[in-house]
């Protein structure tokens, strides 16, 4: 593993479709805490579900694959994602306030 491996990056995710009211944060926080990613999952009012997520590359990218799969109450209909900012300090995953 080089140290570009393991070097932090950021990701915003919003996934869209019936994603509020199945448990989604939930399952995102569960996910976040056993792949080590730090961050934040939180509703959004259009409906979607945003994720701030910061981890390793291949962390990140084991998030991405497991928020298009979603919980099994939801139905995921898209993933977008950008990239972001890693946050200094961020070492925790958390449920935000619903909006």
């Amino acid at each position: 593993m080089t140290s570009t491996d393991r070097a932090v990056e950021a990701r915003r995710y919003v996934v869209r479709g019936r994603v509020q009211g199945v448990g989604f944060r939930w399952f995102v926080e569960r996910e976040a805490h056993i792949l080590g990613i730090a961050g934040w999952v939180r509703n959004n009012h259009d409906g979607s579900v945003e994720v701030l997520a910061q981890g390793t590359r291949d962390q990140l990218s084991a998030l991405h694959s497991r928020l298009r799969e979603g919980p099994r109450a939801a139905r995921v209909d898209a993933v977008e994602v950008t990239e972001a900012n890693p946050v200094a300090g961020l070492s925790s995953f958390r449920i935000e306030g619903a909006w």
